[in-house]
């Protein structure tokens, strides 16, 4: 059974990849058997072509924990925490968000949101980690050149901890 949650940042989505928005991130965090399954924390960020950070979209972990104890496991983004998330303090407003159970999740930025509008033209790659506790963890990147020429749809998938990824830019 999937479980299909929309989250938008900037303003309302309608069905499928109909968006008011500039920016589209849809991922799919598959449902694993296992005897212990643990919601993954997930980092989604704009990486340059030297593979440093041009824009954080998104870190989602247990932001409801007392006392900020979800915090401490973002450190298993591993990926995400050397290259930014060690830096900044979080919750991040506008980009920390609660975790997302198993099934597919969009998201939605605007340009001057996400930093595209300000990015100089060339090639770059959306980046989505996940991590999960008692589980494992995986990186998807998505490679994408700026500024799209009218609409910009690129994917890829993981293996295990993600499943599809996708990004559409208007």
């Amino acid at each position: 059974m999937k479980l299909s949650h929309s989250l938008a940042l900037t303003l309302p989505l309608a069905s499928g990849w109909a968006m008011a928005a500039d920016l589209s991130v849809k991922f799919e965090l598959p449902q694993l058997n296992v005897a212990e399954y643990h919601k993954p924390y997930v980092a989604i960020w704009i990486e340059r072509p030297d593979q440093s950070v041009a824009s954080n979209l998104a870190v989602l972990y247990d932001v409801k924990k007392k006392d900020d104890a979800g915090e401490k496991w973002v450190k298993d983004l591993r990926t995400w925490w050397r290259k930014s998330g060690r830096e900044l303090d979080l919750p991040l407003d506008g980009v920390s968000g609660a975790t997302r159970a198993a099934g597919s999740h969009t998201l939605s930025f605007s340009q001057a949101r996400t930093g595209l509008d300000k990015l100089p033209a060339g090639d770059y790659k959306l980046v989505v980690e996940a991590a999960r506790e008692a589980g494992g963890r995986e990186v998807v990147k998505v490679p994408f050149t700026w500024p799209a020429k009218g609409k910009l749809a690129a994917n890829a998938a993981g293996k295990e901890e993600l499943g599809a990824v996708a990004i559409q830019i208007q």
